[in-house]
């Protein structure tokens, strides 16, 4: 048996300093500092630089992709590890490699078996040509400890291929319903390509489940990959989710200041790169969102950055006081930062402060939240109340 350390997860000072002074919101108050309230923590193992976590519909068996291109699987009812086989051929580099791996809920069972599989993932191009992919596949599951993917097949791509090394953005987020396929797609550092219609960078997009546009997207009249779009004007989205009242929310990266939660409307533009709460890295001012500049405006943003992985709408029943609320996995902050959203504005509510960089963060089937670590011998955490 793991041993379970109880850890006191509080905000150190520097912390402190930039949940109560530093963080520019849509509204008028800065964030609450945490209370410092504990978790039971537990380390349920560690992974090649780990980048997304879902769990399989109806079981406790929880799926991690693993940057350079591998899946491994842990079933937390019996603490049995197991990995994938038949995963696509990745582009490692920079940001680039295997990305999110999301399940339909319709699909929900007490046993693995067989089930749709998606996956995304930076892929090769010609030359240093880059771009992300979305796949499709079966997963089958006929040992304890071994599954594989048939007839994975690429159902989507960014386009153009771009030679840069990041911001695929790559999440994938299904609709209440279970009709269609909402995905995030980075402006891959090209900024431009956000603004315009004729590419399918910086987007949100809407598609249906075999990856093709969905019907009563806002610009399927103009034809060409137009028809995918739902949203644009964003730059880097690490997290895209539904809260429990069926609204889209993506968090974003900003440049240096600017990250972003952003309430996600149908053909909305939401600014990048013509508007930021922050500057470019180089120095150089971008404007700030102000009342009149025909963009919309995100619910709440930070400078300083929080630098986000994922994010999720706590249901559970752990920690009843959260529920509704995002939970952010902080990479910059290494932390998980708590935010209210009401209406279209966000206000931060706590942060909670870890060892190391929070890469993704998901909520199992009892209301237990878990956060993998970033980078190599990343580790997988359960939280629990503690006490």
């Amino acid at each position: 048996m793991r041993k379970i350390e109880q850890l006191m997860i509080a905000l150190s000072p520097a912390a402190l300093l930039i949940a109560s002074c530093g963080q520019a919101q849509s509204g008028d108050s800065a964030g609450a500092a945490s209370s410092g309230e504990p978790f039971a923590v537990e380390d349920k193992g560690t992974f090649d630089s780990p980048w997304a976590v879902a769990f399989a519909p109806g079981t406790q068996v929880l799926f991690i992709t693993e940057k350079p291109g591998t899946m491994k699987f842990i079933d937390l009812a019996t603490g049995q590890l197991g990995a994938v086989t038949g995963l696509p051929e990745v582009a490692v580099g920079g940001q680039g490699g295997l990305g999110d791996v999301a399940f339909l809920e319709r699909e929900s069972a007490p046993t693995l078996g067989q089930r749709t599989i998606y996956l995304s993932w930076a892929e090769a191009a010609e030359g240093n040509a880059r771009n992300a992919a979305l796949g499709k596949g079966t997963l089958v599951c006929e040992e304890a400890d071994a599954c594989r993917i048939d007839g994975l097949e690429v159902i989507w791509r960014q386009a153009p291929k771009v030679a840069s090394p990041g911001h695929f953005s790559h999440r994938i987020e299904f609709s209440p319903d279970g009709q269609h396929l909402f995905l995030g797609s980075g402006e891959r550092m090209q900024g431009e390509p956000a603004q315009g219609l004729d590419n399918n960078l910086g987007k949100v997009l809407r598609l249906n489940l075999d990856g093709t546009p969905a019907e009563g997207n806002p610009f399927a009249d103009r034809g060409g990959v137009a028809r995918e779009i739902w949203s644009y004007g964003h730059r880097n989205i690490a997290g895209l989710q539904f809260d429990p009242n069926g609204q889209l929310w993506d968090l974003e990266h900003g440049p240096r200041g600017g990250d972003e939660i952003n309430k996600v409307e149908p053909g909305n533009n939401y600014g990048w790169p013509e508007r930021s709460n922050g500057d470019d890295y180089s120095g150089t001012p971008i404007p700030d969102h102000t009342a009149d500049d025909g963009f919309t405006k995100p619910a709440i943003s930070w400078n300083p950055v929080i630098a986000p992985g994922d994010f999720i709408f706590y249901t559970g029943n752990l920690w009843p006081e959260w529920r509704g609320q995002a939970l952010a996995a902080g990479l910059g902050t290494m932390s998980i930062v708590r935010v209210s959203l009401d209406g279209d504005k966000g206000t931060e509510e706590a942060r909670y402060k870890f060892e190391k960089r929070l890469r993704d963060i998901v909520q199992a089937p009892d209301g237990s939240i878990y956060v993998i670590e970033d980078g190599s011998g990343g580790r997988l955490l359960r939280l629990a109340p503690a006490g």
